[in-house]
């Protein structure tokens, strides 16, 4: 089954996504997701976004290695509407974290590795272990992405389509966690979309590693 874009955009359609690649086009079926920063907020909003940002900083890591490491075009394609998906989310969930007067988390994506709490539950495990590294669901270890920066060919698309399935399934529990405690709109209607498109891709992903 071929990656359609239909089939793995789906993470595309919101507002600050355009609005962050500087089109200047904007849906009319979405609300701009920081139009309510100023609106109700809890912990839990704060939460989503601190954790979410450093989880999609390695996504986008991890699709950055399959640009010269995969050999399969569809993993590659793929890597490359992960990356235009996540980035934006990652620019929109920053500057609400400015605008709410909270720090971003420290040292981005290593960040994970210093024992952050997690969200309440333990989350998809990373490969090989039953236990979630950081307390961050879905989140792979330094040693799994030494290992993914080592393989190439059809081990790196094996490799990157197992580990970016488990990573994907810690987003959508993360994105659970703020739809059920959240209060701000605009997070609660971004987790929505992660939660959607990420199941799409992990479905695709799933067809992909039956056939590589």
């Amino acid at each position: 089954m071929s990656l359609t874009a239909g089939a793995v955009l789906v993470a595309c359609g919101s507002s600050d996504d355009h609005r962050a690649a500087g089109d200047g086009h904007r849906s009319p079926t979405t609300t701009s997701v920081d139009s309510t920063w100023a609106g109700a907020h809890n912990a839990a909003d704060v939460m989503f976004a601190r954790m979410m940002i450093p989880h999609h900083q390695q996504a986008v890591a991890m699709a950055d290695l399959a640009a010269t490491r995969a050999a399969d075009p569809e993993v590659k394609q793929l890597a490359v509407q992960i990356k235009d998906a996540q980035g934006p989310e990652i620019a929109a969930m920053s500057r609400w974290l400015t605008k709410w007067g909270t720090s971003m988390p420290p040292g981005g994506a290593t960040a994970t590795r210093s024992g952050m709490p997690g969200m309440g539950h333990g989350g998809p495990a990373k490969p090989g272990t039953s236990q979630s590294t950081s307390g961050m669901p879905g989140m792979m270890s330094e040693a799994d992405m030494t290992r993914l920066a080592a393989a190439a060919g059809r081990d790196f698309d094996r490799q990157f389509l197992s580990m970016m399935i488990a990573h994907h399934e810690g987003a959508i529990a993360m994105a659970r966690d703020e739809a059920a405690h959240g209060t701000n709109a605009d997070a609660k209607a971004l987790a929505g979309r992660i939660s959607t498109a990420q199941q799409t891709e992990i479905d695709a992903m799933r067809i992909l590693l039956t056939r590589i």
